[in-house]
């Protein structure tokens, strides 16, 4: 495969690359710049190159799956560039970003479209005093950009390679002659302020004698050091969090530091794209600024971001297949992992409920392992509540002598699930190689199981209520609808997004004789139970007074007197058709529902004119009218409910033109792939808000009488 480790004698590629992102930034203006590249088979996102930025910010980035919900991945999804201008909209378009980049900057993502391949993506971003619009201009100049690199890579014999950190790319930039450094130095010396330089990792490249005062530290021992490193007192997440800003957002930051005992320090940050320059002046005293604990931080800030991303990402699991491919995607990458094995604890056992980069069969012989057991590494770790961690097949068979070598993985990270002491179950990350589990790997895998567990209790619960509420819709829809000569029949049922309440949304295809048929479709409002039963009741009404030979407005008014007896709150909609197959006649009564769509040839289809009457239940006395009209031949009518037509911010009534106009252009060959076109139409991205039923039926050219036709043929899904 060619994203494994290539010999030096390919390093020129990467150098050209390289040279390809400095000089895209500097063309562009931009402050900082990435390379993307797609790692096969994977389908994941490595960062290769890097400029502007040090890399342990980038930690939570370094790997990316295709189908992530950031910027780079939506740029190579939907092949085009994705322009974020500001920290307002990164929030608001992609929240699990801004929850750890909390800085003002804009970005721009472009995808690497070659000739027959797309290779990855680049981004760009620019201070936090950039226009949040992009100029014509500016996009042709990041298109043109990527095309030329894009073209790069297309004629390159061989590959980028995909290192296991991103290599950073200096970017060159003028500079004052050398000879102006001693006079500069001199002159800061004879300030009473102290003067810091910083590269862009953190590390200090010059300071003064001033600041040297100031700080308490010769010289020498600062120089090459990172602030917070050299200084105790300056050991705080939250100083260290006003340098990130600066170097994210390229503006002056400032902060208020207390050097032990009681000396107050004000340092001001001014960034650029080749460093940091720190002004440092005595601060007055003040009770008022909180003193700072000089103990060292728990772990690095960029470790800390990773696991505030993954939390964010956690929170929009909904199923345990959700979860599962999370941290297939997000989490595995992250930590160099290439297996998963996901166990909840069930009666003693540990019973796989997700598994990713293990044959089927060895994943078998892992399931149901015994929790209590020397023979199960992962179960003793859910008992005692203690991560463990093997580095090595030997430091396992140190621990666990009697335990097995199933998988042929070389190092284990076993995180015990357990909410409030009550074990839920065990996550698995396994390495095809020998890994060292670093502090900070350790710092962060901990706190990150406590989150998985949360995630994995809320998704055993969701799957379990989603289970029995599909069961019940299942049961109040047809099993299957009846085959008719002459008609062709295909239903949907989509239930809306993840909810796990009982829609309303009905139909039905009754068998009247031979050649007559009554189609019906309807709408409870609401999700809930009691929506579910009062579905019911109303199909077991039509379904009574339609078989007892009542006309389609008898049909519905005698429906509505039933439901206006049962006092319902509910409101429910619903329209009803008689096909008179051999006559082709078609007979309609509405209690307020959505006009049905007539497509009598091809290239030709339109709503029906229906008087909707009210909505059943809510005047007894109401009378319904009928409607008739021709039903040739070879048509297709299309029944269904309002949550194919209602989007947010679209008119019903153009939404319902659109409809029938792609009825009218699509293939009604095989109806089942017409319901496709029609849902695909209205929802192109998915993500329905309402429950949508559909009911097509197509007539034959020709209808004979037989009545032997009594089978369930209909397919309804």
């Amino acid at each position: 495969m060619w994203h494994r480790a290539r010999p030096r004698g390919d390093l020129p590629v990467d150098d050209a690359l390289d040279g390809a992102l400095a000089g895209m930034v500097c063309r562009t203006g931009a402050a900082i710049g990435g390379v993307y590249v797609i790692e096969e088979p994977a389908a994941l996102l490595r960062l290769v190159a890097l400029c502007g930025l040090p890399v342990d910010f980038t930690a939570p980035w370094q790997r990316l799956a295709l189908t992530a919900p950031v910027p780079v991945a939506d740029a190579i999804r939907e092949h085009r560039l994705v322009w974020v201008g500001g920290q307002d909209e990164m929030a608001r378009r992609y929240p699990r970003t801004a929850a750890v980049l909390p800085y003002p900057f804009t970005l721009a993502a472009v995808p690497l479209h070659g000739e027959h391949r797309c290779w990855g993506g680049v981004v760009l971003m620019w201070p936090a005093d950039h226009p949040s619009r992009a100029t014509a201009g500016e996009r042709h100049h990041i298109t043109t950009s990527a095309r030329r690199l894009t073209r790069f890579l297309d004629d390159s014999p061989v590959p980028p390679a995909l290192p296991e950190q991103p290599r950073v790319v200096p970017v060159d930039c003028l500079c004052h002659p050398a000879r102006t450094g001693p006079a500069a130095a001199a002159y800061l010396d004879r300030l009473p302020e102290g003067a810091l330089a910083l590269d862009l990792e953190g590390r200090v490249t010059f300071v003064s004698a001033a600041a040297a005062r100031l700080l308490g530290r010769e010289p020498d021992l600062l120089l090459g050091t990172r602030p917070w490193q050299a200084l105790p007192w300056l050991d705080d997440l939250r100083y260290e969090e006003r340098y990130r800003m600066a170097v994210v957002s390229r503006t002056p930051v400032s902060f208020n530091a207390r050097r032990p005992p009681d000396r107050w320090l004000t340092f001001q940050l001014h960034p650029d794209h080749s460093g940091i320059s720190v002004r440092i002046t005595p601060g007055a005293e003040t009770a008022a600024a909180p003193p700072v604990g000089t103990e060292p931080a728990p772990t690095t800030p960029g470790r800390l971001y990773q696991l505030i991303h993954q939390a964010v990402a956690l929170t929009e699991t909904v199923t345990t297949q959700d979860l599962v491919a999370l941290i297939a995607d997000q989490i595995l990458p992250a930590f160099g992992a290439q297996g998963l094995v996901l166990s909840v604890a069930e009666a003693g056992r540990l019973r796989i409920v997700g598994q990713h980069g293990y044959p089927a069969d060895v994943a078998e012989r892992l399931d149901a392992l015994p929790v209590d057991t020397d023979l199960t590494p992962a179960g003793r770790a859910l008992a005692s509540g203690v991560p463990a961690y093997f580095g090595s097949p030997a430091e396992l068979a140190h621990s666990y002598p009697r335990a097995p070598l199933i998988s042929g993985k070389q190092a284990w990270a076993m995180l015990p699930l357990v909410i409030s002491g009550r074990p839920v179950g065990c996550c698995v990350l396994s390495y095809d190689r020998p890994h060292i589990f670093t502090a900070d790997e350790r710092a962060v895998l901990t706190p990150l199981a406590g989150l998985l567990a949360q995630a994995l209790d809320r998704a055993r619960l969701y799957d379990t209520q989603h289970h029995l509420v599909h069961q019940l819709q299942q049961a109040l829809l047809p099993r299957c609808l009846p085959t008719l000569p002459g008609l062709d029949v295909a239903a949907r049922y989509l239930p809306s997004g993840h909810g796990i309440d009982v829609g309303g949304d009905f139909y039905d295809l009754l068998r009247l004789d031979a050649t007559h048929a009554a189609a019906v479709i309807g709408d409870v409002e609401g999700h809930s139970m009691a929506a579910a039963a009062l579905m019911g009741q109303v199909r077991t009404a039509i379904h009574a007074h339609a078989t007892a030979g009542a006309a389609p407005d008898q049909v519905i008014a005698r429906t509505n007197r039933l439901l206006a007896d049962l006092s319902s709150e509910l409101l429910v909609t619903c329209l009803y058709a008689h096909l008179d197959l051999v006559g082709q006649v078609l007979t309609l009564a509405s209690a307020g529902h959505a006009p049905p769509l007539l497509r009598p040839g091809p290239g030709r289809a339109h709503p029906l004119d229906v008087d909707p009457g009210p909505p059943l239940g809510v005047d007894p006395d109401a009378c319904y009218s009928v409607t008739r009209t021709a039903l040739p031949a070879g048509s297709v009518l299309a029944l269904y409910t309002d949550g194919l037509i209602e989007r947010p911010g679209t008119d019903v009534l153009h939404a319902t033109a659109d409809l029938a106009a792609h009825l009218a252009r699509a293939d009604a060959h095989d109806l089942e792939r017409l319901i496709d076109s029609l849902v695909h139409h209205t929802w192109p991205a998915g993500g329905h808000t309402d429950d949508v039923a559909v009911l097509l039926l197509r007539t034959a050219a020709t209808v004979r009488s037989d009545r032997s036709a009594l089978s369930c043929g209909g397919r309804t899904s």
